[in-house]
């Protein structure tokens, strides 16, 4: 039974990651490098920034020396992304039936704080989650479940009761490898760039509480 849906945030809830390309292209001009959007998609969209940073500046980047980094391109996004903010078409409905039905929602995202604050706090949403978890809240990354398998407990929900909206490989597997069901969010990869979803959506508009509750019959 459909207890609690877990939402992922950047390509989930707002199409951000045209937005982290132009952050990051600005990151790395200051460095000479201009990755092409084809690199990006392969080794930015879905990734955390310790192997984004690693992959495209070429060595480990960890400890302090990531934090900074990442404070740095993080700080670029989000000056250029907090006048756009703007939810994938239906998300917001698809919300409000959502807590109509009085269902728990989460986020659960590896943006930093920072970029969940924003988001979440101009949707106006954030009342409403009753879990909100960053990077900063988990020790392993997507694909590891771990943020997923968090989120559940904050909710006090078995994982098999929690349905999770991704759309990236290693965000779908996290939520496959907690145990429960997820929806591919077709934002930046195709289907056959996924691995196997409950369902897979364009986008929210003809998306409803029946369909998703079916999932679990």
């Amino acid at each position: 039974m459909l207890k609690a849906v877990i939402f992922d945030m950047d390509g989930v809830i707002c199409h951000t990651n045209p937005f982290h390309s132009i952050a990051f292209q600005q990151f790395f001009a200051k460095r000479d490098l201009n990755p092409s959007e084809a690199e990006y998609a392969e080794h930015m969209y879905g990734k955390n920034n310790g192997y984004i940073l690693s992959h495209f500046l070429g060595r480990k980047i960890a400890g302090e020396e990531l934090a900074l980094l990442e404070d740095e391109k993080e700080g670029l996004f989000r000056e250029i992304y907090k006048s756009e903010v703007n939810p994938i078409a239906g998300f917001m409905e698809f919300f409000t039936q959502l807590k109509s039905a009085d269902l728990l929602t989460a986020v659960a995202t590896s943006a930093p704080q920072a970029n969940l604050d924003l988001i979440i706090g101009t949707l106006g949403i954030g009342g409403q989650m009753q879990s909100q978890l960053a990077s900063e809240d988990v020790s392993k990354h997507k694909p590891d479940p771990e943020v997923y398998l968090k989120s559940a407990a904050n909710l006090d929900v078995k994982p098999e009761n929690c349905l999770v909206f991704e759309d990236s490989f290693s965000g779908a597997s996290a939520g496959i490898n907690a145990g429960m069901k997820v929806v591919g969010v077709l934002s930046s990869h195709t289907i056959e760039e996924l691995p196997k979803c409950d369902l897979y959506i364009d986008d929210y508009k003809n998306l409803d509480l029946v369909q998703i509750q079916q999932l679990f019959n």
